[in-house]
């Protein structure tokens, strides 16, 4: 999952706790609902839970890197355990035409050729070339070995295009053949995940694109200095970038028009605007204060050059399947996704502990997605609608592993009724309340909130809306191939007054979150697992027996953009 740590633990000062004794879930032991009926599962075993977890976030599978041998260990586990308990593989064909579990996803790595990167200011005082990594970043390019423009520029705004919310920074302004420079971020007033959505880099360069531009340069801004440092930023430069290939091995959605871009820091910009009709000290305050900012052509021309390397992996999604019972309803699939990978191996400074287990992102996820799923085999009746459970790779190169399975899809696309996510619940401590980001767009909302109610847990509301986490985790790539989706965690309640669960979350994104502490060590409390897993089937459960499928509310902007 993509947090920013330093936002959230700001956010947590004005979040008020209350907790909520848990009487159907008993968090003092394994959390149960008794058999006491052909429509209910036998009890959660946290003891399952916590075995799951041990094996996936042990040093052996050094931190399960996409396309790396631990991986592929994790995934072989997966595997082996969806047989076990009897599920149908539903991945891609075997070598001899059967169906198996896993989905292989060809990836290209991209690496950036070291001192290849280049940015050059033309200014009528002469050339000003930036140093890479202190005044500009670049990322290798997954369609050229060699990358090199020389071009006018034109300033953009930040780069944004919506009709719905009257935004095109676009509008009067010529950037055909030219290198496009725009603010990082959006505007304020759109709303936080509909802007996210908006103001992304991926839709920036396609709108770049689509109007004939062939550079982009990003400027950090003073506003984005204060959320995430460029310094921090320039430490993973060096990191290769991964896409998924489609079956002509292309790197899927990548503007190849776009031949180079760059990310700027915010003092090294000033050149580009020297002699501009605005400074770009004026655009900051502009941005700073969120007034309006309109695009105008740009003094200085602009050279990019970066050469890259290209290396071939893959890496698999496993995915298996509950049948349903219902003659007409098992045609269509409630979907459980969680992601496999990690962050795998690297240093920091002197530090013996080089591997990053990733216990609680995303082991804890898997785990408990693995638990779900026995829950429902086990049943006497199985759920009306089938279950569908995907266990993706790469989500931590950028929902790469969904993003490909949401555009090829196993079963029928239409099919896919809805997503219920699992990324890094957070069983530090006995929750009395969930939270189900993108609750508010569809009616899935209504039915988190009813299922959860059943076994008396709470739904809350987005307490760190400004984090767009819809936006931010596999579930996204469910929602831009049209599907209601929501990403479940534990809320920030706590049935223990003694407990605060925001200062535990936010103790864990400052000192856990993508670090190599992220292990079995930490004090897990499994029974607060068990009883995640049981809120997790009951969601599952009641969306398998509904009679209709859920819905995108009414002129949802998500579902007006996305719908099937």
């Amino acid at each position: 999952m993509k947090l920013n740590p330093t936002t959230v633990i700001k956010a947590f000062s004005f979040i008020a706790l209350s907790s909520l004794f848990l009487s159907a879930c008993d968090q003092q032991s394994s959390a149960s609902v008794q058999a006491n009926s052909a429509h209910m599962p036998n009890e959660v075993k946290a003891e399952n839970i916590r075995a799951h977890i041990e094996f996936l976030a042990d040093d052996t599978l050094q931190g399960r890197d996409t396309g790396s041998h631990g991986y592929q260990i994790a995934a072989n586990y997966v595997k082996s355990y969806f047989k076990q308990i009897g599920l149908t593989a539903k991945g891609a064909q075997t070598a001899n035409l059967e169906v198996g579990f896993e989905q292989p996803v060809r990836f290209r790595r991209s690496y950036l050729v070291e001192d290849s990167a280049q940015a050059i200011i033309h200014s009528s005082q002469g050339d000003i070339a930036l140093a890479f990594k202190s005044e500009f970043l670049t990322s290798a390019s997954s369609v050229r070995n060699e990358s090199v423009i020389t071009a006018e520029t034109v300033f953009a705004g930040y780069g944004v295009i919506s009709e719905e919310f009257g935004y095109n920074d676009y509008q009067d302004i010529d950037v055909k053949g030219k290198i496009v420079v725009v603010l990082t971020g959006r505007p304020d007033d759109l709303p936080s995940e509909e802007g996210a959505h908006i103001g992304s880099g991926a839709e920036k360069r396609r709108h770049a694109a689509e109007h004939g531009a062939v550079g982009l340069i990003t400027i950090h801004t003073p506003k984005r200095e204060k959320i995430r440092s460029f310094v921090k930023s320039a430490k993973y430069a060096d990191t290769p970038r991964l896409h998924w290939l489609t079956k002509d091995d292309l790197p899927f959605g990548v503007q190849t028009d776009i031949i180079a871009s760059a990310y700027v820091h915010h003092d090294a910009a000033k050149s580009l605007f020297a002699g501009a009709e605005r400074s770009l000290a004026e655009l900051y305050a502009s941005d700073m204060n969120n007034t309006a900012i309109a695009g105008f052509l740009l003094p200085h021309r602009v050279t990019l050059k970066n050469r890259a390397r290209f290396e071939e992996i893959s890496s698999p999604n496993i995915i298996a399947t509950l049948p349903g019972s219902d003659a007409q309803l098992k045609h269509e699939y409630v979907v459980y996704s969680a992601h496999l990978d990690h962050i795998g191996v690297n240093a920091h400074g002197d530090e013996q502990d080089t591997i990053n287990n990733g216990a609680l992102d995303n082991a804890s996820g898997v785990a408990i997605l693995l638990e779900t799923a026995r829950l429902l085999a086990e049943m006497p009746t199985k759920p009306k609608r089938s279950v569908l459970f995907v266990v993706v790779t790469g989500e931590e190169k950028g929902l790469l592993g969904s993003s490909y399975f949401a555009n090829n899809p196993t079963v029928p696309a239409t099919k896919l009724v809805a997503n219920v996510n699992l990324d890094m619940p957070l069983i530090l401590y006995p929750f009395a309340d969930v939270i189900a980001f993108g609750s508010t767009h569809s009616t899935l909302g209504e039915i988190v909130a009813n299922a959860a109610g059943k076994v008396d847990i709470s739904l809350s509301e987005d307490p760190m809306p400004e984090q767009a986490l819809f936006t931010r985790s596999d579930h996204y790539s469910f929602v831009k191939a049209g599907i209601p989706s929501v990403f479940l965690m534990t809320g920030f309640k706590s049935t223990d007054d003694s407990l605060d669960g925001a200062a535990i979350f936010a103790d864990f994104l400052k000192n856990h979150y993508h670090q190599h502490s992220d292990e079995i060590t930490l004090p897990i409390n499994y029974d607060a697992a068990a009883s995640f897993a049981l809120v997790n089937m009951m969601i599952g459960l009641e969306i398998a027996n509904q009679s209709t499928r859920p819905q995108w509310h009414e002129g949802d902007f998500f579902g007006v953009t996305f719908a099937q």
